[in-house]
């Protein structure tokens, strides 16, 4: 089995700043990407930011110049930046891996969350 661990959730300011970091382990070859999505009260899961193996990132147009994906290959973990927070990035952000388990299987894995709160 595989498992995705998220943390660094909580509560800003706007204007503030916070930093999600998500953990993958268990039966794992190699991850492909790796990514960040959120979804707020009411609408659907959209992606924020994703990175490949090979460091090529992809962010979406809300979070450009803001939000900052990075990866450690060696620890299968992957970071999110989050600077100039605003109300409307409030959302529960879930972590997502592409994860190969053996030469013929791949699966999506996901984490189960956390909990990003802009508010004064």
């Amino acid at each position: 089995q595989v498992q995705v661990v998220e943390s660094g959730g909580g509560w800003v300011q706007p204007g503030g700043s916070l930093r999600l970091s998500c953990a993958a382990s268990g039966s794992i070859l190699s991850i492909n990407a790796m990514g960040w999505y959120r979804q707020a009260p009411g609408k659907e899961r959209e992606l924020v930011a994703a990175i490949t193996s090979g460091g090529t990132t992809n962010y979406a147009y809300s979070v450009k110049g803001r939000f900052t994906i990075s990866r450690d290959n060696a620890k299968n973990t992957v970071y999110l930046q989050m600077n100039s927070l605003k109300p409307e990035d409030t959302a529960v952000y879930y972590c997502h891996a592409d994860v190969s388990r053996s030469s013929i299987s791949r699966y999506d894995y996901w984490g189960q969350g956390t909990q990003v709160t802009v508010s004064s």
